[in-house]
Parts: C-alpha cells; sequence; structure tokens
C-alpha cells in the first residue's frame, strides 16, 4: 500500500482531508503511526479517511454492506475453525491463521467505513441446514466450505464492480480486498485438492466445477469481450476457462450464502 500516493489523492480530492487528519507533514503522520502501530492501525484508518473523505452514494452503501455481510459469514468461519479443538493439522493451522486475520481486518474495514450506515453482523449457521453437519470436527468437510466460501467471496466482489463506477475510491478499495479474496481461494482450492484427493482442482477453476454447480455457474463461458474463444490456440475449452473468472449477481450470491445465514 503506498501511503503516500493515497494521501495525495485525498488532497487532490479533498483538500482539508489532511487538516482533517490532524497531521501537518508525512513526517508527523508517519511519527503519530508509528511503527509497532501501523499493522493494526492502519487499515481502520483509512477506512475513516474513506468515509470522511469521500461522497458515498446510496449504491455504494448497500454494495459495502453486501461485502461486509460476506466478510462477517467468513470472518466468524474462519474464528470458530480456528477455535476448534482438533479439526486443522498443525502442518495447515499457519495458513487459516493468516486467512482468518484477512477476514477480521476486512471487517473492521468495513464498519469504520460505513460507519453507523454499517449492518449489524447476522447469526450463523455453518452446518448449512445439516449438508455441512461435520463442517468444524471433519477437516475434509471444513477445507471444503473454505473454498466454496471463497470462490464464491471473489465473484461476488467481481459482480458488484460495476455498482462502485461512481464511486471510483471506493471501488479501489473493493478490488483490494477482492485480490486478497482471490489468493485465498487459489490456497483453499490446492488445500482442498489434496485432503479430498481429488487432483482434478487446480488453484484455479475449471469450468463448471461440479461440488457446488451454484458457486460455479457460467464459468464454462467461452464468450470474453465479444468474440468466441473456443479452440484457443488448440486448448481444449475447459483450459480455455482456467484463464478467466466469472462474476456473480448479488442475487445469486445471496441464494448461495443465505442457508448459511439464520437471522
Amino acid at each position: 500500500m503506498d501511503i503516500f500516493k493515497i494521501i495525495d489523492d485525498f488532497q487532490r480530492i479533498d483538500g482539508d482531508a489532511l487538516g482533517r487528519m490532524e497531521f501537518a507533514t508525512r513526517r508527523h503522520f508517519m511519527n503519530r503511526i508509528g511503527s509497532k502501530v501501523a499493522q493494526v492501525a492502519v487499515p481502520t484508518f483509512f477506512a475513516s479517511v474513506v468515509n470522511k473523505a469521500f461522497a458515498q452514494s446510496a449504491a455504494a452503501i448497500d454494495v459495502l454492506n453486501y461485502a461486509l455481510t460476506l466478510e462477517y459469514l467468513e470472518d466468524e468461519f474462519y474464528k470458530a475453525g480456528n477455535a476448534a479443538a482438533n479439526l486443522i493439522p498443525a502442518s495447515d493451522k499457519v495458513i487459516f491463521t493468516q486467512i482468518g486475520k484477512h477476514e477480521t481486518q476486512h471487517v473492521a474495514f468495513l464498519v469504520k467505513a460505513l460507519g453507523a450506515k454499517a449492518i449489524a453482523k447476522p447469526t450463523f449457521d455453518f452446518k448449512y441446514g445439516g449438508a455441512f453437519a461435520d463442517v468444524f470436527t471433519n477437516y475434509k468437510t471444513f477445507v471444503t466450505v473454505s473454498s466454496a466460501l471463497e470462490d464464491t467471496g471473489v465473484r461476488a466482489y467481481k459482480g458488484q464492480a460495476g455498482a462502485l463506477l461512481a464511486d471510483p475510491q471506493i471501488l479501489e478499495y473493493a478490488l483490494q480486498v477482492h485480490s486478497v479474496e482471490a489468493r485465498h481461494a487459489a490456497m483453499t482450492r490446492r488445500l482442498a485438492a489434496t485432503v479430498t484427493a481429488n487432483p482434478a482442482m487446480k488453484g484455479w477453476i475449471t469450468g463448471k466445477e461440479g461440488a457446488v454447480p451454484a458457486i460455479y455457474a457460467g464459468e464454462e463461458n467461452m464468450m470474453q469481450g465479444g468474440k468466441d474463444l473456443k479452440g484457443l490456440a488448440s486448448k481444449s475449452d475447459a483450459a480455455v476457462t482456467e484463464a478467466f473468472d466469472e462474476p456473480l449477481t448479488k442475487e445469486a450470491v445471496l441464494a448461495i450464502a443465505g442457508p448459511f445465514i439464520k437471522a
């Protein structure tokens, strides 16, 4: 994250931004943050600045709360999984601990940015109405659900990018979260391939995968930029689809995530 570039962007859009932050110079700013505090302070700090320095349209608020719902879901999922005794093998614990930290920071960022407009955290049913009854006692199930959540999250963020075109700075921050979620997805997919003994599963999506069909609806699309890519470079259609990710509509995502949300 280029902190100074972001501050310069704020100054161009809002000449009083630095004054409201009560920092006279960049050096003073860095001294106030402090190296030991920066890791936890910066995400929340900048969320606060985004909230104050940029007008949020009604569409942006709706999208951010939609994203917050998904981040609440993931954050609570990893908190429960990381706290469960004898669930995650020691070899993989560091991975899920780090992913959990990211999700907690994403929640903090969105809550701070939305302020009083942030929705309350729902109550979740991670057993998905009984479909994943052993999610916190069976590592195979846990990794499967983790991968499904991350894949859904990546496509969900992508699906709302167009709604943020009137709020370019908020779009930029949403894309920063999106790219991290994509890294989570690749990591958990590779773990799932090993844990579930499914060597066909890769770090990227191949066509319309069958594990949870709704999550991968549309991933078999061969039309990109108005061009039909069938047979591109003598590759199979499945291989071509791996090079492109497709968005999911809000309605599709909520239908997928709905059974996780109790109230």
